[in-house]
């Protein structure tokens, strides 16, 4: 298959992703919609938890195999496994870092009015802007991270199966990520959705807030299709989806206090439910392919 056709598979694979993110325009959504909304982006992260970190255990569990069999030695597994749990806790541990510098900033950061307000305005413009975000649209930038670390591997095996014309497979891999990265869009948002905001304030995030997200959550699976078309590799798959597992494990942990804080325990186990049947759903389509 040619690079042009891979490019435009990795496009429409990654572009959906834009399909979850109107529900982030919702105008004062009601109490037990905002529960519902958050705990379904909990299910969702959830299933790509599992899945992430099932597809980057593959090769340790085969070079474990091999070391039974006597087909292998043990510098596989030590160094697949020193990748694992690096990756893992560069991707826990750096969000966890990152957060609270960009928090530190914030309340280092001094709101003027006046004769000075102009170049406060011109500090938050520079490099620490996002230290000036709402704490619910710090979180949707790091899941967009988190999930955008999750699709380039995707995009890897895109641009594999391409690159070795193996058509149909390719083609159910991008249905199958299709419809993964319209339910992680929805993912992206669900804090905003959650948001609220005092009387008479629009926390609504804008359209180019909303597609920004979008490059940042989806755009990797069309880079990760084009690299994958003249280059794979294992160890690099694996570190991508360790520090997407770290990253959403980070995620979810904020989300679930967000979700405790509603004493709603019966629209969060509902929600739970939907985004984890999700997320398999739509993986089942590219088993069903024989990926």
């Amino acid at each position: 298959m040619s690079l042009s056709t891979t490019l435009i598979l990795g496009f429409i694979a990654g572009v959906t992703i834009i399909l979850g993110l109107p529900v982030g325009r919702l105008r004062r959504p009601v109490p037990g919609l905002r529960v519902f909304l958050n705990a379904t982006a909990v299910g969702v992260l959830m299933f790509l938890f599992w899945d992430v970190l099932s597809a980057a255990w593959e090769p340790i569990d085969t070079a474990l195999g091999d070391l039974h069999d006597r087909r292998g030695g043990i510098g596989p597994v030590l160094g697949y496994g020193g990748l694992f749990a690096g990756g893992l806790a560069a991707g826990l541990l750096g969000l966890v870092g990152y957060d609270r510098f960009m928090a530190s900033r914030a309340r280092a950061t001094p709101l003027h009015v006046g004769p000075g307000a102009m170049s406060a305005t011109r500090r938050t413009r520079g490099a620490y802007r996002v230290s000036t975000w709402s704490p619910a649209r710090r979180l949707s930038l790091l899941i967009a991270v988190g999930i955008g670390l999750h699709n380039f591997a995707e995009g890897l095996a895109i641009g594999q199966a391409a690159a070795s014309n193996a058509i149909a497979l390719a083609t159910v891999l991008v249905i199958g990520f299709a419809l993964h990265n319209a339910t992680e869009g929805f993912g992206i948002i669900a804090p905003l959705a959650a948001n609220s905001e005092p009387d008479g304030v629009d926390s609504r995030p804008g359209w180019g807030f909303l597609l920004t997200m979008a490059a940042i959550g989806g755009g990797p699976t069309f880079v990760g299709t084009a690299i994958g078309h003249s280059f794979t590799s294992e160890p690099v798959s694996v570190v991508f989806l360790t520090l997407a597992a770290g990253s959403i494990v980070y995620v979810i942990a904020q989300l679930l206090g967000i979700a405790a804080r509603a004493r709603r325990g019966d629209l969060v186990a509902y929600g739970l439910l939907l985004g984890i049947l999700a997320g398999f759903i739509t993986d089942a389509v590219v088993s069903a392919g024989g990926a």
